[in-house]
C-alpha cells in the first residue's frame, strides 16, 4: 500500500504531497523534511529505494523515488508493492503531467495543484493503484476539463443576459411581457444605462 506520495524541488519546498494514513499537520511537515534529507544526499547513480525515515514507519517503509530536472518524485509504500511497479507508476505519472501540461515544470505543479491532485487520483486512491494506463487517465482528465469548460459557461449565463438586456437598445421600457399565456407587468425601474 502506498503510504504517501511526495513532490519536491531540488531546495526541499513541497510542490504536493498527499497523505494516504492521518498525521498532524507538524508530523507531516516532519516526514517532508525527513524524506528530502534522506533522498537528497544520495548519489545520482545508486539505486532509487531506501529504506523510509523513522517518522514514516523505519524499515517497515521504503522510499522510492526519481529525480527529474529540479523535482524529485517520492513514493513511500509498505512491503507489499513492488519497487519496479512504484517505478513505472512513477514514470506514467510524469509523463501524463507532461502530455496534460505540454512540458511540464515546477510552476505547472504550483499554479494548477488542483488539476495535478486530480490526475493523481484517477492513479491512486486510498493508497491503492487504480490505473496505470496513460490513455485512459488523459481519457479521464479531458472529460473532466470538458465537465468544467461546460459548467463555467452555465455560471456566466446570468451576466451574459444581463448584458445582453442593456444592449438591446429599447426606446422605452416595456410595461408588460407576454410569454405564450403567462403576462408579466414590468414594474417601474430606473433606467439600465
Amino acid at each position: 500500500m502506498i503510504k504517501a506520495i511526495l513532490i519536491f524541488n531540488n531546495h526541499g519546498k513541497p510542490r504536493l504531497s498527499k497523505f494516504y494514513e492521518h498525521y498532524n499537520e507538524d508530523t507531516e511537515q516532519q516526514i517532508i523534511r525527513e524524506t528530502f534529507h534522506l533522498v537528497s544526499k544520495r548519489d545520482e547513480n545508486v539505486c532509487n529505494f531506501l529504506e523510509g525515515g523513522l517518522l514514516i514507519g523505519g524499515s517497515d517503509y521504503k522510499l522510492i523515488y526519481r529525480h527529474y530536472a529540479t523535482l524529485y518524485f517520492v513514493f513511500c509504500v509498505d512491503s507489499s508493492e513492488s519497487e519496479l511497479g512504484i517505478l513505472d507508476l512513477i514514470q506514467v505519472f510524469v509523463e501524463t503531467l507532461d502530455k496534460c501540461f505540454e512540458n511540464v515544470c515546477e510552476l505547472d505543479l504550483i499554479f494548477h495543484v488542483d488539476k495535478v491532485h486530480h490526475i493523481l487520483a484517477e492513479m491512486v486512491m486510498g493508497g491503492m493503484v487504480l490505473e496505470t494506463n496513460m490513455n485512459e487517465i488523459i481519457t479521464q482528465v479531458d472529460a473532466q476539463n470538458k465537465m468544467e469548460k461546460s459548467e463555467a459557461g452555465i455560471a456566466g449565463a446570468p451576466a451574459r443576459a444581463v448584458s445582453a438586456v442593456k444592449n438591446m437598445n429599447l426606446p422605452e421600457m416595456p410595461k408588460n411581457i407576454n410569454i405564450g399565456d403567462i403576462s408579466i407587468k414590468v414594474p417601474n425601474l430606473p433606467s439600465f444605462k
